[in-house]
């Protein structure tokens, strides 16, 4: 006689979770990122519209590139990354952010430029080649913010020196304790 079937479904084995926390928490990153861009790519359009006129459409493509950087930078400061312990300080971080996103720059706003040379319809509407651009550059600045910008202060690692307010490695407690067993022994 064969095994009632509510058997077999206790020894399948259980189905893994599709996504682990860590990439849970990377995917929910990266979509708050993405709505950071797109508020960016507000900034960005606001601030090459209103700069147009003065600065000229590549004045006002930069200067806007720079306004919504900054932005960007707050936004994902205070909520994408809110729980990350921030291993800089505010200004070092915002320099940082621009450092590390210079190649997200570059893909961006070569995007921008390329269709302002290349579709007319871009040069009339400039927010199509902004749209672009940002996409352009998304998954680049997101990987390089995420691992350079953002990234966890280093509190585990082993102090460089020894003092009151820095307690010794174990090795140099060890030969400490060495040293004064030695000099009591001689007597």
């Amino acid at each position: 006689m064969s095994d009632p079937p509510s058997s077999h479904v206790a020894s399948e084995p259980v189905p893994r979770a599709i996504a682990s926390p860590d990439s849970r928490t990377r995917i929910a990153q990266f979509l708050k990122f993405g709505i950071v861009g797109g508020f960016g790519l507000m900034w960005d359009t606001l601030t090459l519209y209103a700069s147009r006129p003065i600065l000229g459409l590549a004045g006002a493509t930069l200067v806007a590139y720079f306004v919504a950087a900054t932005m960007n930078w707050l936004m994902n400061r205070h909520w994408t990354f809110r729980h990350v312990r921030h291993a800089d300080g505010t200004l070092v971080q915002w320099f940082r952010f621009l450092m590390a996103n210079s190649c997200g720059f570059a893909l961006n706003r070569g995007t921008v430029f390329t269709l302002f040379v290349t579709v007319p319809l871009c040069r009339a509407i400039p927010f199509l080649a902004l749209a672009a651009g940002s996409l352009a550059g998304m998954f680049a600045n997101f990987n390089l913010s995420r691992r350079l910008v953002f990234r966890h202060q280093a509190t585990d690692l082993a102090p460089y020196h020894s003092g009151p307010d820095c307690p010794a490695s174990q090795n140099a407690a060890s030969s400490l304790t060495d040293v004064r067993n030695s000099d009591s022994s001689i007597g």
